[in-house]
């Protein structure tokens, strides 16, 4: 199955000519590109409930489209309970195809399902990069939701070659994302 996403085609299309017409590139190769999306949900709560990761995992899976593993902690707390190498999350790094497949679904079916969905966070990393948190994982049309057992949020976040915020805002916005203040220029 060689179909490729539509938000790679659009971005091949319509998003590189923008992005060059706005911060006047002199080369197709200074376009920011999007790298990867990782997706990672931390559980605290597994520490004590060890069957909290094998639910988020399927989850995670379910909603990717690709297998997710488990994160585990680097050193002992004790505080905490935690143990070195004990798994304390679930994470999925997503690239190529099933990265722009992903990227479509969330714009377009999983955000607009929020509760009083008025955009989201234009706040970038520094280095163009950009995290979303989620609250809930029911937005997503994969997850049953008569078969949840704890609500569960996710940090997802896109990774892109931009050298500075500006443009990663503005490839992020040509994207799609819904931020609460886009100006469109």
């Amino acid at each position: 199955m060689n179909k490729t996403a539509n938000l790679k085609k659009e971005y091949q299309d319509k998003i590189v000519p923008a992005l060059i017409k706005e911060f006047s590139y002199t080369s197709i190769m200074q376009v920011p590109v999007l790298k990867k999306i990782v997706v990672n949900q931390g559980l605290g709560a597994a520490v004590a409930d060890k069957k909290l990761i094998d639910v988020a995992i399927a989850e995670l899976t379910a909603i990717t489209g690709q297998k997710a593993v488990a994160t585990v902690s680097r050193k002992d707390i004790s505080n905490f309970k935690l143990r070195k190498k004990m798994p304390i999350g679930a994470m999925v790094t997503l690239r190529r195809e099933q990265m722009y497949e992903f990227l479509e679904r969330l714009i377009r079916v999983a955000l607009p399902r929020i509760r009083d969905f008025k955009g989201i966070e234009s706040k970038l990393d520094g280095r163009g990069n950009y995290t979303l948190g989620i609250d809930e994982q029911i937005i997503f049309p994969e997850i049953n939701i008569d078969n949840i057992t704890k609500i569960l949020g996710m940090n997802i976040t896109f990774v892109t070659s931009a050298k500075t915020d500006e443009e990663g805002y503005a490839l992020l916005r040509e994207f799609g994302l819904p931020f609460k203040n886009a100006k469109k220029n």
